[in-house]
């Protein structure tokens, strides 16, 4: 999901599932699904109310934290496009035989046109606390309704710590090394948990997960 540009096949199933072992993921996959969310919303909108142009991105965050909460996986390239998986500027090939060398087309096409890794963002706003408390209002809800355990209830917790910025106020500015850092900090606080490990442990013994 960090890579510049994707060359996915037409059928291609793709998916954040780390909740189902009692983990979020873990390699950056919060920080570009909050980019994608949130990116295209314009930075302020016309508005009668003095400081009350800026659009509201809980919304938008709540979506991506349900896609990552439900561990929803896309059963081709085009519809990962809409979830948010793939970007809209990826390729996606038809003809599974022909995707490593349309995968390296592409990489040559970026590199004639003069290709440079963008520099690392330092302007993502965040829903902070106020963005937090909605979505841990979803998770109650979830939990109350029977939906899910209270173990998955507290991974959500974590992931929407992680999706809202962590412990700021709302529409603070910080930079993608601050939110890898609050991803992988709960990350591994979780993989130190006795409930982690025994999910970790059922899926690996058995290949189902595991509800506790």
């Amino acid at each position: 999901m960090a890579a510049s540009m994707v060359r996915a096949h037409a059928e291609c199933y793709m998916g954040l599932v780390e909740m189902g072992v009692g983990l979020i993921p873990g390699g950056g996959g919060n920080k570009e699904m909050l980019l994608r969310a949130i990116d295209w919303v314009p930075p302020s909108v016309p508005s009668a109310v003095p400081g009350g142009g800026r659009p509201d991105l809980i919304p938008y965050v709540a979506r991506a934290f349900e896609t990552i909460a439900t561990a929803k996986v896309s059963t081709s390239a085009r519809e990962a496009q809409g979830i948010g998986y793939m970007s809209q500027h990826d390729r996606i090939t038809m003809n599974l035989d022909h995707l490593l060398h349309d995968a390296k087309q592409s990489v040559l096409a970026l590199v004639k046109e003069g290709y440079r890794p963008l520099r690392p963002r330092d302007d993502i706003r965040v829903t902070g606390r106020t963005g937090r408390a909605i979505l841990e209002l979803m998770v109650y809800l979830m939990r109350q309704a029977g939906y899910i355990t209270d173990y998955d209830a507290h991974i959500a917790k974590k992931l929407a710590y992680v999706l809202t910025g962590g412990d700021l106020d709302q529409n603070t500015l910080v930079t993608e090394e601050y939110l890898l850092d609050i991803e992988r900090e709960a990350f591994l606080s979780l993989a130190g948990e006795e409930k982690t490990q025994a999910r970790l442990r059922h899926m690996v013994e058995t290949n189902k997960p595991l509800r506790n």
